[in-house]
């Protein structure tokens, strides 16, 4: 395992966590909200929000497993995914020049920006069985998530604290300090992905010719087709999927609804901002525990006890009232996302053929994309239906239990068995 390799790697995680962390889950939501949306109604707001994340995964989960099986075939995960970066850096970058009631316009830069962020992801996690031995692969998948907590966790600060003292930073106020934080985002990104580009190199030994009769876009198409048949040799890899797809399906619905959903109850946007850079640095070490704690309980054991604190913490959500309560709820969230993420992350690596990653993690993202159309979207369609998004989050009750049951069915190393075998 080489040392400057996984540093590389696990350094992208720092970088596109500036997505994550102001963009999808912070500030943005927020200026969604008070700004850009400010003649809607509320709950309006918050479910045009939740359409937009819908729109976005739609689009990224109909291109990850083509991205993917393209990328496998020509073995050039690297350009794509450097594609993807810039894409979603300048998407960033550019909402610096939005304001208000410019909903649709922040909506667009979103969805191109959640498309980057996303399809990057994509060939960034179909690198991990590449450059990891089996053994090492759930501390170097939790690790590359704490990394993401502190990278995106002190440019959060870094935001909060110019827009809340944008004096210290030599700023008026008004909007340009939360205008300046998106700026900060593609600037960040795109820095802090120098090391992988310059230390991760994927093996080129299995590169494939591409037919001179065949453009890559039918090869790619051709193989997720093939891909889709030859799933039935992989059941264990199967049926995590769709287990992975539902439970996946509500913590990607926290991440993205929470900040929006607390705005709407009444919380302050500093008192939210605040909780969820909390989040971060308490997902820091614990994205570590969960790694090593894996090792010793094993990852579906280990994957059970996130999940079912992830059942409470929705419990906990309904009856959410105070920013007391949202701050005890984002430490509770900083305990299991990391470590839910990295270890189903790990789980399907394991269970993947070799030599086939990107395309396999094309069927991850796609899984996990397809599951991040519904929540949002339920969540949306209950809060306009209702008047009141607090029955939104208590559905997302329903995807985890499901999910949680169905992973009970999967047999981990028999799926890696079958993976060595094919």
């Amino acid at each position: 395992m080489n040392k400057k390799t996984v540093l590389g790697w696990t350094m992208y995680d720092w970088a596109n966590s500036a997505f994550a962390t102001t963009i999808m889950a912070a500030i943005l939501p927020i200026y969604y909200f008070d700004v850009a949306a400010k003649s809607l109604e509320d709950s309006t707001a918050t479910a045009y929000w939740g359409y937009t994340q819908s729109i976005a995964m739609l689009i990224v989960a109909i291109l990850a497993p083509t991205m993917g099986a393209i990328a496998d075939f020509s073995r050039t995960k690297k350009q794509f995914m450097t594609f993807f970066i810039f894409l979603g850096a300048i998407s960033s970058s550019l909402l610096f020049f939005t304001g208000e009631n410019d909903y649709l316009l922040v909506s667009l830069l979103f969805i191109l920006g959640m498309v980057g962020f996303s399809s990057a992801n994509v060939f960034y996690d179909a690198f991990l069985p590449e450059i990891v031995p089996l053994k090492e692969i759930d501390y170097v998948s939790a690790k590359g998530y704490a990394y993401g907590y502190i990278g995106g966790g002190i440019l959060l600060l870094i935001n909060l604290l110019m827009i809340m003292k944008p004096a210290t930073f030599g700023l008026p106020g008004g909007l340009l300090p939360t205008q300046l934080s998106f700026l900060s985002v593609g600037i960040w990104w795109l820095v802090f992905s120098i090391p992988f580009f310059r230390h991760v190199n994927e093996d080129r030994s299995f590169k494939q010719n591409k037919p001179v009769d065949k453009s890559y876009l039918r090869i790619g198409l051709g193989r997720v087709v093939k891909t889709f048949i030859e799933l039935k040799k992989y059941q264990e890899l199967l049926k995590f999927l769709i287990a992975f797809w539902l439970f996946n399906d509500g913590i990607s619905t926290i991440i993205k609804m929470a900040t929006i959903y607390g705005r709407e109850i009444g919380i302050g946007q500093n008192d939210l901002i605040a909780a969820l850079l909390i989040t971060q640095f308490v997902g820091i070490p614990f994205s570590l525990l969960f790694g090593r704690l894996a090792g010793k309980l094993g990852s579906k054991r280990t994957l059970f006890i996130s999940l079912w604190f992830y059942v409470l913490i929705v419990i906990l959500g309904y009856f959410m009232q105070s920013s007391l309560h949202f701050y005890i709820l984002a430490v509770a969230v900083g305990f299991v996302q990391g470590g839910s993420q990295a270890i189903s992350r790990s789980i399907f690596g394991s269970m993947v053929p070799e030599k086939r990653s990107a395309e396999f993690y094309g069927f991850y993202g796609i899984s996990s994309k397809f599951a991040a159309i519904f929540g949002p979207f339920i969540f949306a369609i209950v809060g306009q239906l209702t008047g009141s998004s607090r029955y939104g989050i208590l559905s997302l009750i329903l995807f985890f239990l499901i999910g949680i049951w169905l992973l009970s069915r999967v047999d981990v190393e028999k799926g890696q068995l079958e993976a060595k075998r094919t």
